[in-house]
């Protein structure tokens, strides 16, 4: 009796902390249940954030240097490359709604990383095959099948990552229960460190990369980012038993079952209900503040005949899906003029750099894109702070464990682009300014008698900019989007900036064809001494603030997907 009560105890000892440690809605790699303190966490994310840090080494490397590729070795004017930069940046930005709806609803978030990394791999290393047939041309311009293969490659890697990034940070995401307290505020830093560590390792390592492509060559320049990405996908392979994979316990698309709410709702348009409906099957939903947004979708709780019995009728929480989905939209498009803002790192601010002093010593000449290393050390410098002080600061006054809400640290993002757009263009102005005390508006070739150092303020601008408004855009599309639809969340995140791109390259087209067809003198010249920089940068500006008044106004009616959500 005594043994049988020892060996009851000790079953219950062992037994119990197990069961207690199991994660609920996420299996292992064999679909099993998985234990807390043996996978997913810190120890998972660690892990990830290296493959983000190698997939960023890949994918910047080739961009943020790219319109002096399409200048020099391509031959292209400075408005067709910064246009050409603009559009490839805007579909690589896009493609993840692709790559994130292919994961959502058919292949999975793994999967489609593995089959994603095996097509960049594959366009790095075509990209690198075109720039040895570059380098071996001695022609003035490249043969148009070089041309075909460089562009074609570049757009492989656009789709590649396209279905790269969104997953790998999303499932970066997924390696922490929401449900769990300690692991929820580690989600929160999460977005924070996954952003200081690519941001890091990427601007070291592009400092390298542009120096090699600019004085060793563009096939090493390429190559290397070919063999970064090798090691993405030997780290994500090394973590497979370790990774937590989230489970649905919906049979249907998250697609289907939010198209199947617009389509009730506009069915069902005519029909009009009585709130005590709602109150009777779910008591209070009528009154809470969610049931009273977008009214018109509460339509597809309805039949025809105004009741609310039919077997088919839409669920509450399909139609709370659609409503966060819908909440989205405002926000989403308010963000989009200063996205286009943050477009003028890789292209604009690269070409200002050309024409200035660049000297260091008797010798040494800066690349001007290793300038945006100044736009990555604020992102160094303010997160660590921002996590490890501010937000705890912050957490204890509000009692919100992001101390600050999303959109409120959005919005602080959005005032320093604006500011940043106002100090570039009051340096523009000084640039041509110099130019024409020296004489040198008609002498482009000639270094302009003005340091470099210069343009550190609106790059040092533009990355505090980004601290604020992309991570906290991350975390703000993750959270809010519906759980099944994570990838998709962090794609619309990412297609802003795409958008921004497009609108940047509009912008740029309209004020180019407007100037040349009215005899005006152009703003984007070859020669940007005889340009108007400064006119483009007043505009954003100006743009930027009428947009973030709009912004204001849906962040302070924004209404929050779950009540544990701050």
């Amino acid at each position: 009796m005594m043994n049988t009560f020892h060996f009851v105890m000790a079953t219950t000892t062992h037994t119990t902390p197990l069961l207690a440690d199991i994660v609920n809605g996420v299996v292992d790699y064999k679909n099993r249940p998985v234990y807390r303190s043996k996978s997913g966490g810190w120890r998972s994310a660690s892990l990830l954030i290296g493959v983000g840090i190698a997939e960023s080494l890949a994918y910047f490397g080739i961009s943020m240097n790219l319109i002096t590729f399409l200048t020099g070795p391509l031959d292209q004017s400075t408005v067709t490359a910064a246009a050409n930069v603009n559009a490839w940046y805007g579909a690589a930005s896009l493609l993840p709604l692709l790559g994130a709806f292919v994961a959502d609803s058919f292949l999975g978030r793994y999967r489609t990383v593995i089959i994603s990394s095996l097509i960049y791999i594959l366009g790095l290393g075509l990209l690198t095959l075109s720039a040895v047939f570059t380098s071996l041309d001695s022609t003035d311009s490249p043969p148009k099948l070089q041309i075909m293969l460089f562009f074609f490659s570049l757009y492989l890697v656009a789709l590649a990552q396209g279905g790269h990034k969104p997953c790998v940070h999303a499932f970066g995401a997924d390696q922490f229960d929401a449900h769990h307290p300690e692991e929820c505020q580690s989600k929160s830093s999460f977005f924070n460190w996954w952003f200081f560590c690519v941001s890091s390792a990427t601007t070291v390592s592009l400092v390298v990369l542009i120096y090699i492509q600019d004085n060793l060559g563009w096939v090493l320049g390429f190559g290397i980012p070919c063999i970064s990405m090798g090691i993405s996908l030997i780290l994500y392979l090394l973590g497979t038993k370790t990774f937590r994979y989230s489970i649905s316990d919906n049979q249907k698309s998250p697609f289907t079952r939010i198209g199947r709410v617009f389509v009730k709702a506009i069915k069902n348009w005519r029909i009009t209900f009585s709130q005590e409906i709602f109150d009777e099957e779910v008591p209070g939903t009528s009154h809470h503040q969610s049931f009273q947004q977008f009214k018109f979708l509460n339509k597809a709780l309805l039949c025809p005949d105004g009741s609310n019995n039919d077997a088919n009728i839409c669920s509450m929480n399909d139609v709370e899906e659609a409503k966060a989905v819908l909440r989205l939209v405002p926000i989403w498009a308010s963000c989009l003029v200063c996205s286009a803002v943050f477009s003028q790192l890789r292209t604009f601010f690269t070409k200002q750099g050309v024409t200035m002093n660049r000297t260091i010593g008797s010798d040494f000449e800066i690349p001007p894109a290793a300038f945006l290393i100044f736009g990555a050390l604020p992102i160094i410098i303010i997160i660590p702070i921002y996590d490890r002080i501010l937000v705890p600061c912050a957490r204890a006054i509000t009692e919100r464990h992001s101390g600050i809400t999303m959109l409120q640290r959005i919005g602080v993002g959005i005032g320093f682009s604006i500011i940043s757009m106002v100090i570039a263009a009051l340096v523009e102005m000084k640039r041509l300014q110099t130019a024409r005390d020296y004489g040198l508006v008609d002498k482009p070739e000639v270094t302009i008698p003005m340091d470099i150092w210069w343009l550190i303020p609106q790059y040092v601008l533009c990355g505090t900019a980004d601290v604020f408004t992309m991570i906290g855009l991350q975390e703000f599309f993750y959270d809010q989007v519906p759980s099944e639809l994570k990838s998709i969340g962090l794609a619309l995140n990412i297609s802003i900036f795409g958008i921004g791109s497009f609108l940047s390259s509009f912008l740029i087209w309209v004020i180019e064809e407007t100037t040349r067809c009215s005899g005006q003198e152009a703003w984007f010249p070859d020669n940007l001494n005889k340009g108007h920089l400064d006119y483009f940068y007043w505009m954003l500006g100006g743009l930027s603030s009428v947009s973030a008044i709009f912004y204001l106004h849906f962040a302070r009616t924004y209404v929050y997907r779950r009540k544990h959500t701050f």
